[in-house]
């Protein structure tokens, strides 16, 4: 074999660590780099934040503001596909009273022999005894579902075991109030010992039902069934509620596909008993610990905010997500002075470090800005008319006007937000592809979702609008949308179909 040498040309991109910074530091939403500075901060001491700094900004309205996140899915979530533990026989207890009147003081039958009553002053019947103003206290003290529950057993004269019990399941709900594992698998990650696992099992088994009668009603439940049930028990027993009890422990599916004829059949009830029964599980609340979540949803800071001044739309960046960060000059000089100077100092390599890290962080605002203002140029129509005047937008387009990769659009538009006045959205938002028109022209599919939950608002109840129907109205509209696109865009939405809208 001969060998020889030879001289290749090539090309190659080559990511310096500036480079990979620079592009990190472009995704990171708000918190993130927050997080990352306060990190730089700890690590670096060339790097220091300026405590006098101040920026005369206009004045940011409070609609402009971050807005915490929406609970508009605070109303009743009774699904089709929810789990239906159905239970046949409907016992004495699930009607809030029994021979021995063992619900009123918490306790249900021979479970609970041997074990003292409830502090007359303890609220053993869930949500109902608490006042508006004690829950909006809560609400906005931000205290957590546990911290709520564990006041409630520092008020309840319990044995240590069975007290130790009780804040084992507490600790054991989910954010909704649920109780995810079973009572068994509980106790098996607790002790292994055979003996002790029984003991230990009879105890959470009390324990639970003593979790179950504390506020809110509902708390410590296995499924929705069960969850509703508690909270119908708390009620004063009446005809309704005898149907309510019923249908939440056998006939959910049924409930959620609103088939009134079966139902009738089933429970024995006519349509005006029936009505009332439906009422008042429609006032429960499927989630019983989202009132607590609810305190501690962060907001959504906007990185950019658009306001209308005149006929001009102005775009600015958030001065309270602005860091304000410098050199320490302190150091700097310092280390001018060393003999040597900075390239041969130790800490030179960070003073260099923190200028790069102060120059991505200002690169990093600047093309945000950049992409915000190219936003607004292609989206004037929404600042002015709402989501029905979007156009359609793609990432490419933005890309190939301010001359940069797509790839570098995405970033720019994940987790970044602009606050206007028609609400805080994320930059994604803003793009939607493109539905063919009469005109020849394009519809933003944003702009067809909002036309298609206008006309769902404006339906009639009795008789709601079907796909098909709201394809052919966007086609009078000019738009030209398939029935199945209407179906995804309505899921989308998530409003429900037309079996489930139409009123009983």
């Amino acid at each position: 074999m001969k060998q020889s040498l030879q001289l290749r040309l090539s090309q190659h991109l080559s990511l310096t660590p500036q480079l990979q910074q620079s592009i990190r530091l472009l995704q990171l939403s708000t918190l993130e780099l927050n997080q990352e500075i306060d990190q730089m901060l700890a690590q670096n001491p060339l790097l220091d934040t300026e405590e006098d700094y101040s920026v005369a900004a206009p004045e940011i309205s409070e609609p402009a503001r971050a807005s915490a996140a929406d609970d508009s899915g605070a109303e009743n979530e009774l699904g089709a596909g929810a789990e239906v533990e159905t239970t046949p026989e409907i016992q004495a207890e699930d009607f809030g009273t029994t021979e021995r009147d063992d619900w009123e003081n918490g306790t249900e039958g021979d479970d609970f022999d041997g074990i003292r009553e409830l502090p007359s002053n303890h609220n053993s019947t869930g949500a109902g005894n608490d006042s508006d103003d004690e829950r909006s206290d809560q609400e906005s003290a931000g205290i957590s579902l546990q911290e709520h529950l564990v006041q409630q057993l520092a008020g309840m004269g319990l044995s240590e075991a069975d007290r130790v019990a009780l804040h084992v399941l507490i600790e054991s709900l989910n954010e909704d109030g649920y109780l995810e594992d079973s009572l068994e698998d509980i106790a098996s990650a607790l002790t292994s010992d055979e003996e002790a696992l029984e003991e230990l099992q009879d105890h959470l088994r009390i324990a639970l039902k003593w979790l179950q009668n504390m506020d809110p009603a509902g708390v410590g439940a296995r499924d929705l069934a069960e969850c509703l049930t508690l909270q119908l028990r708390a009620q004063p027993r009446s005809p309704a509620q005898v149907i309510a009890i019923l249908i939440c422990k056998s006939h959910l599916e049924l409930l959620a596909k609103r088939d009134q004829k079966r139902l009738m059949l089933l429970t024995g009830a006519d349509d005006a008993l029936l009505r009332d029964a439906q009422a008042m599980i429609r006032a429960l609340e499927p989630k019983p610990g989202r009132q607590f979540a609810r305190g501690q949803a962060q907001a959504v800071v906007p990185d950019v905010i658009v306001r209308k001044v005149g006929r001009e739309l102005r775009v600015m960046l958030n001065p309270e997500v602005a860091p304000k960060l410098r050199i320490n000059e302190m150091y700097a000089n310092a280390l001018r002075q060393t003999r040597g100077g900075i390239t041969n100092s130790a800490l030179g390599g960070q003073l260099q470090e923190a200028r790069w890290f102060i120059k991505n962080i200002q690169q990093r605002f600047d093309t945000i800005l950049r992409v915000s203002k190219a936003i607004v140029e292609r989206q004037k129509g929404f600042f002015t008319h709402g989501a029905l005047a979007m156009k359609p937008l793609v990432l490419r387009e933005i890309a190939d006007e301010l001359g940069l990769h797509e790839s570098t659009i995405s970033r720019v538009t994940t987790a970044k937000y602009m606050a206007t006045t028609f609400g805080t959205f994320e930059l994604k938002y803003f793009f939607g592809s493109g539905l063919s028109t009469e005109t020849g022209g394009n519809a933003s599919s944003t702009a067809v979702r909002a036309l298609i939950k206008q006309f769902v608002d404006a339906e009639n109840p009795a008789k709601p609008l079907s796909d098909s129907a709201l394809a052919s109205m966007l086609e009078e509209q000019g738009i030209q949308v398939a029935r199945r696109t209407v179906a995804k865009y309505r899921e989308a939405l998530k409003i429900a179909p037309t079996n489930l809208r139409k009123a009983s």
